[in-house]
C-alpha cells in the first residue's frame, strides 16, 4: 500500500459460504485519520452490475421480463442498431455485453457528475443516445455487428438493462433493489445515491499518480445501474454469499435457485459464442464475469478513486472481496493485483488447513 500510494483498503475472505476473515487497512479519510474498516462505505464500480443482474432476474422470476424478448417490447422508445435494423436486441445480450451497443467515450465520460447528483434522468439520457434525433445519437453508438455475435463491454448497455427493469416493475432500480435485495439481506449501509448512505461512513476517494495521492470529489452516474452502488465490505459479503448459496443468506432468499444458476452460469459455448471470444480466456454469465482465464467468477470494478474485486472460484467454496479507495495508473496497478493474489492464497490456505473462523 505504501509503495503504490493506496490510502485505504478493506477485504473479506469467504470459505464454504461463510465469512472467515474481514479487516480494513489504512484510511477512509487520510486528512482526518479516519480508519478504513469493513464497515466503511464506498462506491464499488462495476460490481454494481451484479445487483442490476439480480434485479433483472427477480423481474424475470416475477414474470415481468423475459431474457430473450426484444427489449422494444418493454421500452417507451425504440432501440435499433442501424447496422442490423432487422435484428432484435435482448436482455440476455445486454447482460452478456453482446448487444452491439458501445460506449462512445466523448459522451460516456460526461455521465460522471462530481460533487452532486446526476442531473439527467436515466431514461432521458438513454433515449437521447440510442434514438435517432437525440442530441447524443450517432451510428457510432452501435457496433457494425449483428447483436449476439460480438462481445464489447458496454456500460451504457448495462444502464439500458437497468432501465428496462425500472419500466417493467414500475419502480426506480435503487428502490426495487432496496426492497428486494438490501433490506432482506440486512445491507443497512448500502444504496445507489449519495443521499441513501451515511456520509460519515463514506470513504474519501483518491487518485495516485507521480508519487502523489490526490483526493477527488465524490460523484454520481447518469447510467447508475452500471456502477453506482455504494456499500461496505461487510454488507457486500452478505450479497456475495447469497449468490454463492443459491440465493440465500442466513435464511433470507433474494432469488430462487434456478434464476441464480441462470445468472452465474457461463453463457458462451463452443457452438454459441461471440466471434471475438476465446473460451479459454473469457466467458460470462448475466452481469457476471470470468476472470483470470476463466478460473474465477464474479465481478470487479474500476472508476476514479475506486478499485474493487468480488471473485469466487468455480466451485463456489472460496471467495475474496477487496476494496481500495485509490485508483492507480501504469505499473503501480500491479500492487493492487498482487494484494488480491495474496488474499486469494490466504483463502486457499484457510480452506485446506481448516483454520478457525475469525473476524477482526
Amino acid at each position: 500500500m505504501d509503495e503504490a500510494g493506496i490510502v485505504g483498503l478493506g477485504a473479506a475472505i469467504v470459505v464454504d459460504r461463510k465469512v472467515v476473515w474481514m479487516k480494513g487497512y489504512g484510511f477512509a479519510d487520510k486528512r482526518r485519520a479516519v480508519p478504513f474498516t469493513p464497515d466503511t462505505v464506498m462506491n464499488i464500480g462495476s460490481i454494481s452490475k451484479t445487483f442490476t443482474g439480480v434485479a433483472l432476474m427477480r423481474a424475470v422470476q416475477e414474470g415481468k421480463l423475459s431474457l430473450d424478448e426484444d427489449i422494444n417490447f418493454y421500452l417507451p422508445f425504440k432501440v435499433v442498431n442501424p447496422n442490423s435494423p432487422t435484428e432484435k436486441i435482448t436482455l440476455r445480450q445486454l447482460a452478456t455485453h453482446t448487444s452491439g451497443i458501445t460506449d462512445r467515450r466523448s459522451v460516456y465520460d460526461e455521465t460522471y457528475h462530481y460533487g452532486g447528483e446526476a442531473p439527467e434522468p436515466l431514461g432521458d439520457f438513454l433515449k437521447s443516445y440510442l434514438v435517432p434525433g437525440g442530441p447524443y445519437y450517432s451510428r457510432d453508438n452501435f457496433l457494425n455487428a449483428k447483436p449476439g455475435t460480438h462481445r464489447e463491454y458496454s456500460n451504457i448497455g448495462a444502464g439500458l438493462a437497468g432501465y428496462v427493469v425500472e419500466v417493467a416493475v414500475g419502480m426506480k432500480l435503487n428502490a426495487y433493489a432496496k426492497e428486494r435485495i438490501f433490506v432482506p439481506l440486512g445491507m443497512s449501509h448500502t444504496g445507489w445515491a449519495l443521499a441513501e448512505v451515511d456520509p460519515e461512513r463514506h470513504a474519501r476517494l483518491y487518485v495516485a499518480q507521480n508519487g502523489s495521492t490526490i483526493p477527488i470529489p465524490l460523484y454520481e452516474l447518469t447510467t447508475y445501474p452500471d456502477g453506482g452502488v455504494r456499500t461496505s465490505v461487510s454488507d457486500l459479503s452478505k450479497f456475495f454469499i447469497a449468490l454463492l448459496n443459491e440465493g440465500v443468506y442466513e435464511g433470507a432468499r433474494i432469488l430462487d435457485g434456478r434464476w441464480v444458476e441462470e445468472m452465474i452460469r457461463f453463457q458462451y459455448t463452443k457452438s454459441n459464442k461471440p466471434a471475438n471470444v476465446s473460451l479459454e480466456e473469457v466467458n460470462a454469465g448475466l452481469f457476471w464475469q470470468s476472470k483470470f482465464n476463466v478460473t474465477r467468477m464474479g465481478h470487479n470494478g474500476s472508476d476514479p478513486g475506486v478499485r474493487t474485486w468480488m471473485l469466487a472460484n468455480l466451485s463456489k467454496d472460496i471467495g475474496v472481496i477487496m476494496f481500495a479507495n485509490t485508483s492507480l495508473s501504469g505499473e503501480e496497478e500491479r500492487h493492487q493485483v498482487d494484494i488480491f493474489r495474496e488474499l486469494w492464497k490466504h483463502a486457499e490456505a484457510w480452506k485446506t488447513e481448516g483454520w478457525q473462523v475469525e473476524r477482526q
